[in-house]
């Protein structure tokens, strides 16, 4: 049985559609803000596997609540990595393109030199380096721009500004692969049963959606696939300053999924169905 730290988010969600057999925990059963009581829940239901799908994702609040951030984004996951190294079970991480500098243009590999540019890019980078670290079975897999029908995405923004507005300025200088939530789902679900039976399969691995696109050209296929007449006008990230800095190329190398048999997603085929999930497409 896979024990999932999450039931709400966006993954977890996708999660519970795909394998509705696991175990999934909130924060009323695992608040992340106590490691300890999250490391006993997995030495007290003893899993097949582990998928941390819960984070700290307020990346502009972490800027000024950067302790709180580290010990979600980066305690929490030491803490459950111990207690799955301890019992000889696999660790599924989900993590970030943030802990990149997002420098260049070609896509960061697995292995490249992290260089996270604020709080929150550190806290995710923190916890990278603590699953590393406890000693067991483990994947981190960072992904970018994760998008679904539910929570709060880029997707669900644009389809409720499209509605009300003529035209909106989005970012154009920031470019990466959007990534449907489902996909990382399927990843996690997929490398956990991989790790079970080959823990060497252990590592960083990443996945994103493909092709990869600026904000703006992606808000433009969602008003598109919408029906809807909102003009995107391009802007750099200079005109729509945020608390925390941006990467600006947060392209990921994601070859190495080949390791499980995964592809990277084509998030233009997944946009359609999560539209008309969310009941926007007229």
């Amino acid at each position: 049985m896979i024990l999932v730290f999450s039931q709400t988010g966006q993954v977890a969600r996708e999660l519970q559609r795909r394998a509705p057999e696991a175990r999934y925990l909130g924060r009323d059963e695992a608040d992340l803000t106590d490691p300890d009581a999250c490391a006993r829940a997995i030495l007290m239901i003893r899993p097949s596997a582990v998928i941390n799908a819960a984070a700290w994702t307020a990346v502009d609040r972490a800027e000024d609540e950067e302790a709180l951030a580290t010990r979600i984004n980066a305690d929490a996951p030491g803490a459950m990595a111990r207690a799955c190294a301890g019992l000889g079970v696999p660790f599924v991480q989900i993590s970030s393109d943030y802990v990149f500098d997002g420098t260049g243009t070609r896509p960061f590999k697995p292995n490249d030199p992290t260089g996270p540019l604020g709080a929150y890019g550190r806290s995710k980078c923190a916890g990278e380096e603590a699953v590393r670290a406890a000693g067991g079975s483990y994947a981190i897999l960072r992904t970018s721009w994760v998008f679904s029908a539910h929570g709060s995405n880029f997707v669900k923004t644009m389809l409720r500004l499209g509605r009300s507005r003529e035209r909106l300025s989005v970012v154009a200088d920031q470019v990466g692969g959007p990534t449907p939530a489902g996909a990382i789902a399927e990843a996690c679900l997929t490398i956990a049963e991989a790790l079970i039976h080959d823990p060497n399969l252990s590592g960083t691995y990443h996945l994103s959606g493909t092709p990869d696109v600026s904000w703006a050209t992606f808000a433009r296929a969602i008003m598109a696939e919408a029906h809807l007449p909102c003009e995107i006008a391009e802007i750099p990230s200079s005109a729509y300053p945020t608390p925390a800095r941006r990467p600006e190329n947060s392209r990921l190398d994601c070859a190495d999924l080949a390791n499980f048999g995964l592809t990277r997603p084509d998030w233009r085929r997944e946009l359609p169905h999560i539209i008309h999930e969310i009941g926007d497409t007229p």
